[in-house]
């Protein structure tokens, strides 16, 4: 007997039969995890009548800390091997620290890690004409390969900044004016 998908939600959680709502078999991989027989983790997630928990390695030797590491404060330590190419430092840097400060399970977190990134490749293209060089934005930001595979985001994002830079540049202009007078 076939069920509308009203008499479906209508029913007892326990009695809906979504296999009837939704074919998911063209989905690849759809359902692996079903059988237990067929799952990696399943001996990990059974250990209730073992006795310890599992590990049978001991840690390995804590790596030197010769620069500062930012680590989850849900973490009581830093992990054993670590790596970061660059130490935090500058806005960018405070940023990083001001995000580790949150737990990973919160926006404040993630956001400040991004903006922080964002904040970052200012200041290595503002380091780059400190310098004495001209970054190569075009290649750094990936532009010919988007523009190759994408063009149409590519024109959208300079007529967006073409935009923005004249509305500025507009605004910088009419406030002169206006102390001028």
């Amino acid at each position: 007997m076939e069920h509308s998908t009203e008499e479906l939600h209508n029913q007892a959680p326990r009695q809906r039969d979504f296999s009837r709502m939704h074919d998911m078999s063209h989905i690849k991989g759809w359902g692996i995890d079903a059988n237990p027989e067929n799952d990696p983790t399943y001996p990990m997630r059974n250990r209730l009548h073992e006795d310890g928990d599992g590990h049978s390695w001991t840690r390995p030797p804590q790596q030197p800390i010769n620069i500062e590491v930012l680590h989850s404060n849900e973490r009581p330590n830093v992990s054993a091997v670590f790596g970061t190419s660059v130490p935090a430092s500058g806005v960018s840097g405070w940023l990083r620290r001001l995000a580790f400060r949150y737990s990973e399970g919160t926006f404040t977190h993630w956001l400040a890690l991004l903006f922080a990134d964002r904040v970052n490749m200012v200041e290595g293209v503002v380091e780059d004409l400190a310098q004495g060089q001209v970054p190569n934005l075009i290649a750094e930001t990936g532009m010919k390969a988007q523009w190759q595979h994408n063009r149409k985001a590519v024109i959208t994002k300079v007529a967006v900044g073409a935009g923005v830079v004249a509305v500025a540049a507009i605004l910088l202009s009419r406030r002169n004016a206006n102390r001028q007078d």
